[in-house]
């Protein structure tokens, strides 16, 4: 037995300080302790990266707008020069004049029409509210009873008193200051300008020519070819899901916005044209027109005037059939599988962006960012954890 001890543990040179296997022990610890932070590092510095964008996303959202909208619409701008014979800054020119006709066209006839079915259905929703609290204390009265007897409690209508009186008090007396009232200002000033800018940005980045990506790998030098390649790699199939994720989602999301805006307005839906618009604008982020577009659209088809649930389900026959061919025709058709995520991944994926880089600008790019970091996983997988499992450590005998 204590043959086998010392075979295991066999004592330390002379002059050492450490058995090996005391040495392979703190081996060990500092490697797992160096794992840990590098694993650390990486963390706080991708959290430092979000907050930088975050920080900056005013300057950012216009420059990441309009080289969006440059790679959509470069295949237009090169198909007018080829096919028109046109110089690249005329083509570029010709693009901005239909888009203002277009603007035009759509601020005397379609803009006018929204507008107005926007302000009745404000000025409708007190209305709305008051047909559901009749219909509930018509056909439920006990839930009806039930809240009357609960806001009748003394203790429940002196919370509601205090609640409103403390709102009332805040709305009289709240002044903002000068400072509040000044950044205000300025940051309505700023989104403008932002807004103002980005057809600038967009013109010169219309007139530059050629693949963006055609010079990227002479700014890397220092790093390995295959590295290299790599990352050229990645940043094209980046730049492709972008242009095929946008391209794909605006038309998409334009067609869907006219046949739902026909199908409720044929159906009798109150305010369809611009609901039905508004949702389609909206489904360029996924599943959000559709789930806002349940929310109102079958509330206010239960209790508009006239309404009930045959227009309930008559809307959500249109949903229904708008779904099928945006699911079945459109979007194969438009977008194919160049994303390829899971309808869950997206919808974390929505979320998880939309609050890491603030708000909106997130949830516009949650499916683009996903898709190219599962792309990265997958030339990852392949290239290299592939090549260790095809060549297995060999075996101890």
């Amino acid at each position: 037995m204590a043959d086998e001890t010392s075979s295991a543990n066999p004592p330390a040179k002379p002059g050492a300080l450490l058995t090996p296997l005391q040495a392979r022990i703190i081996g060990f610890a500092l490697a797992f302790l160096a794992l840990v932070v590098s694993g650390y590092l990486i963390v706080r510095l991708i959290v430092g990266a979000v907050d930088l964008v975050a920080l900056f996303s005013n300057v950012l959202w216009p420059l990441i707008t309009a080289g969006i909208m440059a790679l959509v619409l470069i295949p237009i701008v090169e198909l007018l020069q080829t096919r028109f014979k046109l110089r690249r800054v005329f083509a570029v020119v010709v693009i901005y004049g239909a888009f203002l006709l277009l603007a035009s066209a759509m601020l005397v006839t379609v803009l006018p029409p929204i507008i107005r079915q926007l302000l009745d259905f404000i000025t409708f929703l007190p209305d709305l509210w008051k047909n559901a609290f009749a219909y509930t204390k018509e056909h439920y009265p006990q839930w009806s009873d039930l809240v009357n007897r609960y806001i009748d409690n003394p203790t429940v209508k002196g919370i509601i008193e205090n609640l409103s009186g403390e709102a009332r008090n805040i709305a009289l007396h709240a002044v903002p200051s000068l400072k509040a009232a000044g950044t205000g200002i300025l940051s309505v000033f700023g989104f403008f300008t932002s807004l103002a800018i980005i057809p600038i940005y967009l013109f010169f980045f219309l007139l530059s020519s050629g693949d963006p990506t055609r010079h990227l790998g002479d700014q890397l030098p220092f790093l390995r070819p295959t590295i290299r390649e790599d990352v050229v790699f990645l940043v094209k199939e980046f730049i492709a899901i972008v242009v095929s994720f946008f391209r794909g989602q605006l038309i998409i999301g334009l067609i869907m916005g006219v046949l739902l805006a026909a199908g409720f307005t044929i159906g009798g839906l109150k305010f369809g044209l611009f609901i039905g618009l508004m949702l389609g604008v909206l489904n360029i982020v996924p599943y959000l027109g559709t789930i806002l577009g349940l929310s109102v659209a079958l509330p206010l088809a239960f209790f508009q005037p006239e309404g009930g649930l045959d227009l309930v389900l008559v809307v959500i026959g249109i949903f229904i059939v708008v779904q099928c061919i945006e699911g079945w025709y459109l979007t194969p058709k438009i977008m194919g599988q160049r994303t390829g995520l899971h309808p869950v991944t997206i919808i974390v994926a929505i979320f998880f962006w939309g609050t890491a880089l603030g708000g909106i600008l997130g949830m516009i790019l949650a499916i683009p960012l996903t898709a190219f970091f599962v792309t990265a996983w997958r030339l990852l997988k392949r290239k290299y954890l592939g090549a260790l499992s095809e060549h297995p450590a060999p075996s101890t005998p």
